[in-house]
C-alpha cells in the first residue's frame, strides 16, 4: 500500500486542481460522501442515531460539512460544531458550510473553552463523533481551544471518525503536536500518510479506511513506492521461486558469529531462525566455552568453537573467521557477543572485510557505535543494521523521544548516510535503504516485547539474503514474516507471555500463508 507525506498530498492536490482541471469542490465531495458511506456501513447498529461533527475552519472542516450533508440523507441525526467564526471559514470548505446553512442544518459555532464546554454540556444522546478539526497539514503543537475540544472529545468516550487522520497527529513523521484524537478509524482520501501508519500515531487512528476521491488515474500512477506500507498482499510479490529440484546448495549458506558465556541463546536462536526462514546450510561461529552446549542443542547447525578470553571472542578470532566467510552467502553478526573492547575490534575487523553480505545487530551495533565511519571504508556494499531505539540513539546521539517522534526520518537519514539498510525495530518497525525507500512494517504486536526476538529478526533477515534476495526485500521479508509469526503466537498463547523461540516453528507457516497455500 503506497503512501504519501503531507507535503506530497498536498501537491497531488494542486496537480489534480491546476493541472488536471479537476475541481476542488469535486475532491471534496467526493471525500466528504465516500468517508458518509464508510460510516454509514460500518456503525448500522447506531443508525438513526445523533452524530456530532467537530469542524475547523480548513478543508478538513469542508470534508466534514460534506459528511454532515450526506449522513442526513442517510438518516442521522446531525449536528455541527465549528472551532471558528463564520468568516474564518473560506474557499470550497466555506461553499459546503454555506449549503449547511441553506438547508437549516443544526449549525453551532464555538471559540474559546467555555463557549465548547457549554456546547458539550448540553448535548444527550449522541452516539458518534465525526472529528474533521484539522487533517493532514497540521505541523504545530495544537493550542488554545482546540486542544481543550480535543480533550472533551476524548472525555465522552464514544466512538470517533478521525477524517482523513486524526485531529493532533503529524501526517509525515506520526508525532503527536500535544494532543490528539482517540479514533475509532480513520477515513483517509486517496491515499494513506506516512503519519498515520506510523508510530505513535497508529496507536490513535483506530482501523484504517481509503476513499477515493476521483484523482485521475495518470496522476495516481506518479506515486512512487518511496513509502510502503508492508501487508501481506506487499510481501507476498517479495517472495521468491523456491525450485523444486534446489537442494541445501541452492538455498545458500550462512555464517553466524554470535554468543558469549551467558548470552549462548541469542546465538542458538540466530541461527535456528536462519534454517527456519528456507536457508539451505548455516555454520556458528562461537566461543568455546558455549560451543559444547549449543551444538547438541540445534543439530542442524555446524557449529565452530572459537578461542574466547572471559567468555567472550577475541580480536585472535579473526583470521579464523575470515576464512569461515569463504564461500558463504551473508554473515549475521552480533547476538550475544558481549561489549569487551577485544570484541569491538574484532567486530569493525570483520566490518571492514567482509566481502559477502553482512547483518549487524545487538553487541556488534554497539561496537560500531563509536566508529561509524568503518561503514565507510567497508569492503561489502551490502549490509543492513538492525537497531533497537536505544541503539539507534548510541549511533546518531539522538535522544530516544527524538527517534520515536520521527521514526521514519531518523532510520532514511542514518541509511543514506552510511549507505546501509535500516531496519529500525519497535511498534511499526521501520526498514529504510539508501535510495530513499522506507517502508512500514504492518505486523507484530506487543507480545514481542520480550528477550531474544531481536536475535530471531537477525536470523530470519539473514536466511533470506542466503536464499539469494535483494537487500532492502530481505530486510522486508524478514521483518514482516517475523512480525507475522508473533501473530500467529498470539492465537495459540494470548497477547502476552510467549517467548522469542516460540515464533521459530511459525515461520515455515506464515510463509505458506503469504503463497496462499494451507
Amino acid at each position: 500500500m503506497r503512501l504519501l507525506t503531507a507535503n506530497q498530498m498536498r501537491e497531488l492536490d494542486r496537480c489534480a486542481i491546476e493541472d488536471c482541471a479537476v475541481p476542488g469542490l469535486v475532491l471534496m465531495e467526493n471525500a466528504g460522501r465516500g468517508a458518509a458511506q464508510i460510516v454509514n456501513d460500518r456503525y448500522p447498529l447506531l443508525r438513526p442515531g445523533s452524530v456530532l461533527v467537530v469542524a475547523g475552519r480548513g478543508n478538513n472542516g469542508g470534508d466534514g460539512y460534506v459528511m454532515a450533508r450526506h449522513l442526513e440523507n442517510m438518516g442521522w441525526n446531525v449536528q455541527t460544531l465549528v472551532l471558528a467564526s463564520r468568516c474564518e471559514v473560506v474557499g470550497d470548505a466555506a461553499t459546503n458550510l454555506n449549503v449547511l446553512e441553506h438547508n437549516h442544518h443544526s449549525l453551532h459555532y464555538a471559540l474559546n473553552d467555555d463557549e465548547i464546554a457549554q456546547f458539550i454540556d448540553q448535548l444527550s444522546g449522541v452516539a458518534l463523533i465525526i472529528d474533521a478539526i484539522f487533517g493532514n497539514g497540521l505541523n504545530s503543537a495544537i493550542r488554545g481551544h482546540y486542544r481543550y475540544a480535543i480533550q472533551r472529545i476524548n472525555a465522552m468516550a464514544l466512538p470517533v471518525v478521525a477524517v482523513d487522520i486524526p485531529s493532533g497527529c503529524h501526517g509525515t513523521t506520526g508525532e503527536i503536536l500535544a494532543e490528539s484524537i482517540m479514533a475509532d478509524c480513520s477515513i483517509s482520501f486517496a491515499f494513506p500518510k506516512l503519519g498515520q501508519v506510523s508510530f505513535p500515531a497508529c496507536q490513535f487512528g483506530g482501523e484504517l479506511f481509503v476513499v477515493d476521491i476521483g484523482m485521475p488515474q495518470p496522476l495516481q500512477q506518479t506515486v512512487s513506492e518511496q513509502y510502503v506500507l508492508v501487508t501481506d498482499q506487499v510481501a507476498a510479490t517479495l517472495l521468491p521461486q523456491r525450485p523444486l529440484g534446489g537442494h541445501k546448495g541452492t538455498f545458500g549458506h550462512a555464517l553466524v558469529v554470535a554468543g558469549s558465556t551467558g548470552k549462548g541463546g541469542a546465538a542458538q536462536m540466530c541461527a535456528a531462525a536462519v534454517l527456519r526462514s528456507g536457508a539451505g546450510l548455516v555454520t556458528l561461529a562461537t566461543p568455546d566455552t558455549i560451543q559444547p552446549f549449543i551444538a547438541p542443542a540445534i543439530a542442524e547447525v555446524m557449529t565452530i568453537a572459537l578461542p574466547s578470553q572471559c567468555g567472550g571472542l577475541t580480536w585472535e578470532c579473526f583470521e579464523t573467521i575470515r576464512s569461515l566467510w569463504h564461500a558463504k552467502n551473508v554473515v549475521a553478526l552480533g547476538p550475544g557477543l558481549g561489549q569487551a573492547e577485544t570484541v569491538k575490534r574484532l567486530v569493525r575487523d570483520i566490518v571492514l572485510n567482509v566481502p559477502c553480505p553482512v547483518v549487524i545487530d545487538a553487541d556488534a551495533l554497539n561496537a560500531l557505535a563509536g566508529d561509524l565511519y568503518c561503514l565507510k571504508k567497508r569492503q561489502t556494499k551490502h549490509v543492513v543494521v538492525t537497531p533497537h531505539p536505544g541503539e539507534m540513539a548510541r549511533m546518531t546521539g539522538l535522544s530516544i523521544d527524538e527517534i520515536q517522534n520521527r521514526r521514519a526520518e531518523v532510520a532514511g537519514s542514518f541509511a543514506e548516510k552510511w549507505d546501509v539498510v535500516v531496519v529500525l525495530k519497535g511498534a511499526r518497525t521501520v526498514i529504510a535503504a539508501p535510495d530513499g525507500r522506507v517502508w512500514i512494517n504492518d505486523s507484530g504486536n506487543s507480545g514481542m516485547g520480550s528477550g531474544g526476538m531481536g536475535d530471531i529478526l537477525t536470523g530470519v533477515i539473514a536466511g533470506w539474503l542466503a536464499q539469494g534476495v535483494d537487500l532492502f526485500n530481505a530486510a522486508v521479508l524478514g521483518v514482516c514474516l517475523h512480525g507475522k509469526a508473533a501473530d500467529l503466537c498470539v492465537t495459540h498463547y494470548g497477547g502476552a507471555g510467549y517467548v522469542a523461540t516460540d515464533l521459530l516453528p511459525q515461520l515455515p507457516v506464515v510463509r505458506q500463508s503469504l503463497k496462499g497455500e494451507e
